[in-house]
């Protein structure tokens, strides 16, 4: 008898690139395919921090490089794809959020996160599509639970995941055929420093730790092994699909 074997969570040789990635979910992403053995190049916007996060990646004999990026500049987009060359792994953590009452939402906030969460976030998929090989890869979006449940004051922010959510399985279904696998990390509410504001409001905190069952708010740490998870060929037949990292919020 031949006894099966775990597949690995390795990622020596491959090639990632982590989009919002100097910072919270995104470094903690970064961080994740680093210690597997990827070689990671880390997006954002802001040169200075996305600098000192590479830096200590570096010191601590990981293979990183800084791309500062604006993910909404899809010319800069093609461009960066282009100089980086073949990708294995994409993990978009770039993300927005204006939250308030569905009946007061200004224009201009409902396109400044459209244009984040979801526009960027279909560009950003489909130039990776473009740019991996015959053995295919790994396309991950860092969506939310709030793609899968409504929440009070976040009517937009809810719709752009919901859209994540729609697009990441059509392009599963016509990217399988390549190889090329398309899944979605959805978080609850992770404890970093832009959340540090929601978590200052008593109201806003218990609501929060009311709807966690595991009775507690999430750690990026807790988000880390799901990316890691889903970018290895331990997740090989996974595609289409959500891993929720949500503390049992969605389940009722």
């Amino acid at each position: 008898m031949t006894l099966p074997r775990t597949p690995s969570f390795r990622l020596d040789g491959r090639r990632a690139l982590v989009a919002g990635g100097s910072r919270g979910i995104g470094l903690g992403c970064a961080m994740a395919l680093a210690e597997a053995g990827a070689h990671v190049i880390v997006a954002a916007r802001g040169e200075a921090e996305l600098d000192r996060a590479v830096a200590e990646m570096l010191a601590a004999g990981l293979s990183a490089e800084a791309l500062v990026l604006d993910v909404t500049d899809r010319g800069a987009v093609v461009a960066a794809m282009d100089r980086i060359g073949p990708l294995d792994v994409l993990v978009n953590s770039a993300g927005m959020a204006r939250h308030g009452p569905a009946l007061e939402t200004e224009e201009g906030d409902y396109d400044a996160v459209m244009a984040v969460n979801v526009k960027a976030a279909y560009h950003l998929a489909q130039e990776a599509a473009r740019r991996m090989g015959e053995a295919g890869g790994a396309i991950i979006q860092i969506s939310s639970q709030m793609g899968h449940v409504g929440g009070i004051d976040r009517a937009v922010y809810c719709a752009s995941k919901h859209a994540v959510e729609g697009m990441t399985k059509a392009m599963a279904i016509e990217w399988g055929a390549r190889g090329i696998r398309v899944n979605t990390v959805c978080p609850t509410f992770i404890r970093t420093p832009l959340t540090e504001a929601t978590f200052a409001d008593p109201e806003k905190r218990a609501w929060i730790e009311s709807k966690i069952k595991l009775g507690r708010v999430g750690r990026v740490e807790d988000i880390m092994g799901a990316v890691l998870f889903v970018a290895s060929d331990a997740a090989a037949m996974v595609t289409g699909t959500s891993i929720l990292v949500d503390g049992g919020w969605t389940a009722g």
